[in-house]
């Protein structure tokens, strides 16, 4: 007997000579259906009426437009289903109409045909790159599971996806794609990291810029569920989403853990000058915060901030996330300036914010990291207390800007050096050393090079006469500013470059690394290149064999930090401190040397000297515990290959009482069990 088809998998009437029925509220977006239907479902709860449009791929005008009946919204949804689509064939969007009535914030305006929030694929390039695709869900996964590495054992690798693979000197099949990533999966075991961070890869607008017609960071959403269109090499047959699946697969199947860097404070809109492309459109006065006379209130930086503490905008980023996590198997999210996300509906600091508690307890999303840049640009600075209910990490700001004096030589800096160190109890003593993500460098700001290379940014290129960007970089040009051939300001740099380098993996806590930094890469001094999409910005794969001496000191440290526990978590094991003698430290605001012991269980011993004076000193040892001895694994004064040492093949101290440390240099020493004679 043949099986009966569900009665919702044929149509009821017909709107426009296509066969439709009232579709199903929930899922939001366009989901395919039994029967041969797509069934499309939008929200918006001011709009008087709505109107689906529909596209012949990449014609500029639309085949047909179905407007919803009236009894095809149930309360601010509205759904049809629509028979008889070759859904891979299509393109939508939607007409909203409704009040444009600004100081009440609303901006209808029938004439926009605007994107779905939902979209699962965006056409994403050319004339028409705002409009919404139906996504197919064919991949095969095979048996992938993420990794679920311990949070205390990440080594963090920020990198941007195109500018990762875009030079020349790649050698990829497809520079600057998610395909041309997976090629470099090898180089990434190399150097010993856990875990990609990638830079903004929702749809954005790469137009998006007043200045140079450029934006190429992406912190300008406009498709939240959609993978970035032109970071496929298939992007032109609209197969992102298989492509970017396929590198989450390979990574894992690596050992290497993926996480998104999101952005949902604020969206691709702009302000009120901005363009109208999707939430704008549907429903401005639900998605963003607005004046009591309907401007756009402006913590972002950006022209808007997205109402995030709303139900609807609350469901909307839950409901992302969850997609991303569950479809693309990423295993966590760096949230940009999530300060904005504690922030209630004019502005105002929430005590207990829905969003970063639902965010937290969220059954999907449990096994993910949850990572916060918790300050934002109005000047709220959450460092060390946001709203954490025991699952956020933060990017420690303190860290960064302790580590970067503390290398120049600034005064005053060894105490709190000290703490950042062991994981910074003072701001994260309840919750451990893996609330905490340390960083010296990241995508905002100078690379490594030029932190040791620059005293002051040189952002002329921007087109803002060098007025944008940090000024306050806490860098040091080592006695010349720029590029040079002066040996010994060279010499200098490297040594900078492997002091900050050292300290950073030698930290307790989660380690971020900025791709190219292992490399030697430099923006010339632009500290704020997210404009430029060009060798500037670009991963200059020549510099491998360049600085491969740096790529083998940061492969050895990260190697180094991975073979010794005693370095990634707080217990077991004590920390002691030392000064020029041993168990003498000196936290006199002129002192500029530090020296550390993290004495765990059985041979895990290490310790950890980092001198910041212009002139070497002799160190007094401390007595290596359970009748172990002293090996060298690094020493930043040395030069190249003795700089760092194999793991498990340091060699032995001469004299296991006393050690040198060079000018401006980083010591660490490990313990090893006497062989016998």
């Amino acid at each position: 007997m043949k099986a009966l088809e569900p009665i919702d998998a044929y149509p009821t009437q017909r709107i426009a000579g296509f066969p439709v029925r009232v579709g199903r509220s929930l899922p939001f977006g366009a989901t395919q259906v039994p029967g041969g239907g797509v069934n499309f479902s939008v929200y918006s709860n001011h709009a008087t009426s709505m109107t689906l449009v529909l596209y012949q791929t990449g014609e500029p005008e639309p085949m047909v437009e179905l407007p919803f009946p009236e009894s095809f919204r149930v309360g601010g949804v509205y759904a049809m289903t629509v028979f008889g689509l070759d859904a891979e064939g299509i393109e939508y969007g939607y007409r909203a109409d409704g009040p444009h009535q600004p100081r009440h914030g609303h901006r209808f305006d029938r004439s926009k045909v605007l994107a779905d929030p939902y979209a699962r694929l965006v056409t994403g390039v050319g004339p028409y790159r705002h409009r919404s695709r139906v996504a197919l869900d064919d991949f095969d996964w095979e048996d992938d599971r993420s990794p679920r590495v311990p949070h205390e054992d990440l080594v963090i690798y920020e990198v941007h996806v195109r500018g990762f693979t875009r030079h020349p000197s790649s050698g990829v099949a497809a520079p600057g794609t998610y395909a041309g990533l997976v090629e470099k999966i090898p180089y990434l075991r190399e150097l010993g990291v856990n875990c990609v961070e990638l830079m903004p890869v929702f749809e954005f607008d790469e137009t998006d810029n007043t200045f140079t017609g450029v934006n190429y960071w992406g912190y300008n959403p406009t498709g939240f569920f959609a993978p970035k269109a032109s970071y496929a090499a298939t992007g032109r047959h609209h197969m992102q989403v298989d492509e970017f699946k396929h590198l989450v697969k390979e990574m894992h199947r690596a050992g290497i853990e993926v996480l998104l860097d999101v952005v949902f404070n604020h969206t691709g809109e702009g302000d009120e000058r901005g363009p109208s492309i999707s939430f704008k459109g549907l429903d401005n006065a639900t998605y963003y915060m607005l004046t009591p006379d309907g401007h756009y209130y402006n913590f972002s930086g950006t022209g808007n901030t997205l109402n995030c503490n709303h139900p609807v905008v609350r469901g909307f980023v839950l409901d992302c996330l969850r997609y991303w996590a569950s479809e693309f198997h990423v295993d966590g999210f760096r949230f940009d300036l999530a300060a904005i996300l504690g922030r209630g509906a004019d502005g105002e600091l929430l005590h207990n914010p829905p969003l970063l508690e639902s965010l937290a307890y969220d059954p999907v999303l449990r096994d993910c990291k949850l990572i916060a840049e918790a300050w934002d640009a109005a000047g709220l600075y959450q460092v060390g207390a946001f709203p954490d209910y025991c699952r956020w990490s933060e990017w420690n700001g303190r860290y960064r800007d302790t580590v970067r004096r503390f290398i120049k030589g600034d005064l005053g800096v060894t105490g709190d050096m000290a703490t950042r160190l062991v994981g910074s109890p003072d701001m994260y003593s309840h919750r451990g050393t893996s609330a905490t993500v340390n960083f010296v460098t990241c995508h905002d700001g100078f690379t490594l090079r030029d932190l040791v290379s620059y005293d002051h940014k040189h952002n002329d290129a921007n087109g803002e006469h060098n007025r944008d960007g940090d000024d306050n970089n806490h860098s040091w040009n080592c006695g010349h500013e720029g590029e040079t051939d002066d040996p010994g300001v060279l010499a200098t740099r490297d040594r900078q470059t492997r002091n900050a380098l050292l300290i950073l993996l030698a930290s307790r806590g989660v380690p971020m690394l900025l791709a190219g930094d292992e490399v030697g890469r430099t923006q010339f001094g632009n500290n704020n290149a997210y404009c430029h999409d060009s060798p500037l910005t670009w991963f200059d794969w020549g510099l491998l064999d360049e600085n491969a001496d740096l790529f083998r000191f940061v492969s050895r440290a990260v190697a180094f930090r991975q073979a010794h526990p005693v370095l990634r978590r707080g217990g077991p094991g004590v920390v002691s401190w030392h000064g020029v003698r041993a168990w003498e430290p000196d936290w006199s605001p002129h002192c500029r040397l530090l020296a550390a012991m993290f004495d765990g269980d059985g041979d895990d011993c290490v310790y950890v000297a980092a001198n910041s004076h212009w002139e070497g000193h002799q160190l007094d040892l401390p007595e290596p515990p359970r009748g172990l001895t002293w090996h060298r694994f690094a020493d930043t004064a040395a030069a190249p290959p003795m700089d760092a040492h194999e793991p498990g093949a340091e060699p032995s101290l001469d004299d296991q009482s006393q050690a040198w440390i060079g000018p401006r240099s980083v010591l660490i020493l490990v313990t090893h069990r006497r062989k016998e004679r």
